[in-house]
């Protein structure tokens, strides 16, 4: 960062954690998948912590818990639309789905029955499984957004049970250490900063208990540092190296459900929160637990991003902290696009690009530098989406209304590309050709010049 970007960055941490009264706070900016700037204020044990000082990062886990739920899915070890009691039967509350429970649509109450999990220490799965009546769904499933850490002590189960092991082992084994998080752990290791509550009319603090929360654990229990959660705010953003492929990062990150009616600027994927902020959409998680208070975010689009630790129960504004380092980056400095360079296509598929037209309104299908098709119309209001390769003359569609959906090249006798055919919708080169399959057919008198 430059001299005056590192200045103001510094300035809103500091004011961050003397407004608040925080007792320690560290921060960092993330671009590119690389930490760029980061900071601290404050003191763990006498000292200013540094980017490998541990806080607790609450349900920042969460995003993690789901990462492991999204690798079983790809291998085909399970279904998003399949209903928990498939995989972890016998429970009371087992028809919510798993993408319900990733999304907190699942209908289930939002904490635990019994002692405050978060200052309690945690009982096994059978404790938390016999503590739950069907008086825990609170809503029907699917009905809305409703929090659930206990969702997510289910999808703890479930990862234990199909992996036949510990969720933390799984974690530390299929994603921890693959991403270089080797401080990330479930317990608090080496230097690491002790919670507090700040008394809100004295400057005096209170110790927080830390307790293993069980089988609640997924829900909120890693330990992390700064370096660490760069690498997660970078895996958000699609670095994800060979944990998931980076589209399945997206569709963590698309819109599952929105928490704050019509006009939405929160909202949560499958494991991701997500935030509308100066026309950008960030996604990551905040994270709460007493004593401790973490956020990170990423812009998917600038790849710039940030995190924020502290160690107080309350008070500190760490989301807000979290999104004005990202935008003092974007003010400050704004991404150069990047340098425009020809690619290499297949001559083949030039054939395809061009005009088309759905009826008489005109699209242009246009070759980008990945190999990928983009159909769009050619005035600002339609239907836009990408397709990749899906066999010869077969795209399957990747976003927008298209998503999923299958185009289909149809060519003359000679081989030509006559039509397209998408999800039963026929493209032409020109409007309403006649020797296309048309659906309904054309009028044999074709186009005319006046009204009848």
């Amino acid at each position: 960062m430059l001299p005056t970007t590192d200045f103001a960055l510094l300035r809103r941490l500091a004011a961050e954690q003397a407004s608040n009264r925080v007792p320690s706070l560290v921060a960092a900016v993330v671009r590119d998948g690389q930490i760029v700037w980061s900071g601290a204020r404050g003191r763990v044990d006498g000292m200013v912590p540094d980017n490998d000082t541990q806080y607790r990062l609450g349900s920042i886990t969460k995003s993690m818990v789901a990462a492991l739920v999204m690798r079983l899915r790809d291998e085909g070890r399970l279904e998003l639309n399949d209903p928990l009691d498939k995989h972890v039967p016998g429970t009371r509350v087992g028809a919510s789905t798993v993408a319900q429970l990733l999304s907190h649509t699942g209908g289930l109450t939002a904490e635990s029955p019994g002692s405050w999990w978060e200052r309690s220490p945690g009982g096994d799965w059978a404790a938390l499984e016999a503590s739950l009546s069907p008086d825990e769904v609170k809503h029907r499933p699917g009905r809305r957004f409703h929090y659930s850490n206990v969702g997510y002590g289910m999808l703890g189960e479930l990862v234990s049970r199909l992996r036949g092991r510990s969720w933390v082992e799984v974690a530390h084994a299929e994603l921890l250490e693959p991403l270089g998080m080797k401080r990330t752990t479930a317990a608090p290791s080496g230097r690491h900063a002790t919670g507090y509550a700040v008394h809100p009319f004295a400057d005096v603090l209170l110790p927080e208990p830390a307790p293993d929360a069980g089988a609640m654990a997924p829900a909120g229990q890693f330990w992390s540092t700064v370096n660490d959660l760069a690498r997660w705010t970078a895996f958000a953003g699609g670095h994800s190296g060979e944990v998931l492929h980076p589209d399945t990062v997206e569709e963590m990150r698309a819109v599952a459900t929105v928490d704050d009616g019509d006009v939405w600027a929160a909202g949560y994927g499958l494991g991701f929160q997500l935030f509308r902020y100066g026309g950008r959409r960030l996604a990551g998680h905040t994270g709460s637990m007493p004593g401790f208070l973490a956020c990170n975010l990423i812009d998917p689009v600038s790849q710039t991003g940030a995190l924020a630790l502290a160690n107080t129960t309350s008070g500190a504004a760490i989301p807000s902290l979290t999104v004005d380092l990202i935008s003092l980056v974007e003010e400050h400095e704004p991404r150069l696009p990047g340098e425009w360079q020809p690619s290499e296509v297949d001559p083949a598929l030039l054939t395809l690009t061009g005009l088309w037209h759905w009826g008489p309104s005109a699209y242009h299908l246009r070759l980008l530098p990945d190999g990928l098709f983009e159909l769009s119309p050619a005035t600002d209001s339609g239907r836009a989406s990408r397709f990749r390769p899906d066999g010869t003359d077969r795209w399957l569609g990747l976003d927008g209304y298209y998503a999923g959906e299958t185009l289909t090249v149809g060519r003359d006798a000679a081989g030509d590309p006559r039509h397209l055919d998408l999800a039963t919708f026929i493209f032409t080169r020109t409007p309403y050709d006649p020797a296309a399959p048309i659906p309904g057919g054309v009028d044999p008198a074709g186009w005319q010049s006046g009204l009848g």
